[in-house]
């Protein structure tokens, strides 16, 4: 039972990970998606090859997404296996060197040498591995790389930021559909940011400028391509 002046708070750092990965393939999603629906629109094509240019870039930015995440996560993931594998060997082959190194971290960082020999003894007597990973190598369990879930949170969040513009190209008027692809896709972008943003704990406003100044120049530059080769055929 917890007392009444028990404070809990609320940290949001332990969302880094799955958080990083949606906003990624979201954000991408929306704007790849949309600025190759705007730049094949802008060449002066049929609705169907509109779709057809949306659907595949849907289903190839999907899976690339969730290939570049798990081997970009999975590499990470071998580098903090070899510290750990390499700091293992340290503790077995030397531990009072590691233990003064340990101690030597705390004193860096403000405590005495007795309270951070006595932190480094309790520390290293119910974990040794653990405190050296957490307080040397900057690994906790906070940060620790997970590369399946990186692959597939990236994958599923593109897809739905992709159907989003895909959606709108496929209700609106062919005429009118760069227009529309690209103010519905900036408002998406906008919302993207807030919700980021608001999930993070950062400053909303901010989080949407950010977003959606990156994904309009996107879909200007594609757009321009776009109408000059249209032009040019």
């Amino acid at each position: 039972m917890q007392g009444k002046n028990q404070k809990i708070e609320g940290h949001r750092t332990h969302r880094v990970g799955w958080l990083r990965a949606a906003v990624l393939g979201a954000n991408d999603g929306i704007v790849s998606t949309a600025s190759l629906l705007v730049g094949v629109a802008a060449a002066n094509v049929g609705r169907e090859e509109v779709l057809l240019a949306g659907i595949a870039g849907l289903v190839a930015g999907s899976m690339s997404m969730a290939a570049g995440e798990y081997v970009s996560v999975s590499s990470q993931a071998d580098i903090e296996a070899a510290d750990l594998d390499r700091e293992r060997r340290e503790l077995e082959a030397d531990i009072e060197f590691e233990h003064r190194e340990l101690a030597a971290i705390y004193i860096e960082r403000g405590l005495d040498k007795e309270l951070a020999e006595q932190v480094a003894d309790q520390l290293m007597a119910k974990d040794a591995l653990g405190a050296h990973a957490r307080d040397e190598l900057g690994i906790s369990h906070i940060s620790t790389a997970r590369p399946l879930q990186a692959a597939w949170t990236s994958a599923v969040s593109f897809a739905l930021g992709a159907s989003l513009p895909l959606v709108t190209a496929l209700l609106t008027p062919l005429s009118h559909v760069e227009w529309w692809v690209s103010g519905t896709s900036l408002i998406f972008l906008a919302v993207l940011g807030c919700l980021a943003a608001w999930t993070g704990g950062a400053g909303i406003f901010r989080g949407a400028v950010r977003v959606t100044f990156w994904g309009a120049l996107a879909m200007l530059l594609t757009a321009m391509v776009g109408s000059l080769f249209g032009t040019v055929v």
